[in-house]
């Protein structure tokens, strides 16, 4: 892969700050609660979420003009959930809910999700690494 952008962030764990190296991104961080923590701060999979709905969104924006698809109306939601993981360590798995106008929906709106899901870069990066669903709604 030739970069053709590179974005650089620093944390310090989970309890600490996140900051992008421009800047634009200086969160501080905190474990949720329903891991014990104070949720005084976004966490890891809050930051995940939002990257990964963000790109399966402009992704899907990508696949509509390729296939002249409208796809202005749709909005797309990551769950992305941390849980115990078979080796006693910890895993995450997302759920994808894409809201669809209604000309998307059924078989149009399948067919649109499965080949973004195919192109999206954040969906490559997890294929065979954590469960994703997709959703449409």
């Amino acid at each position: 892969m030739d970069a053709i952008y590179t974005a650089v962030a620093t944390a310090n764990g989970r309890e600490g700050r996140a900051v992008s190296s421009d800047g634009q991104i200086d969160l501080p961080l905190a474990f949720p609660a329903a891991l014990g923590g104070n949720g005084q701060g976004t966490n890891p999979e809050q930051l995940f979420a939002a990257g990964y709905a963000a790109c399966f969104a402009s992704a899907m924006g990508a696949i509509g003009r390729q296939e002249r698809i409208d796809v202005k109306d749709a909005s797309v939601t990551a769950e992305v959930s941390i849980g115990k993981d078979t080796d006693g360590g910890f895993g995450l798995s997302v759920i994808m809910r894409v809201e669809l106008p209604d000309h998307l929906q059924g078989e149009a709106g399948r067919d649109l999700l499965e080949k973004t899901h195919a192109y999206c870069p954040y969906s490559k990066a997890t294929r065979g690494n954590l469960p994703v669903e997709l959703v449409i709604e």
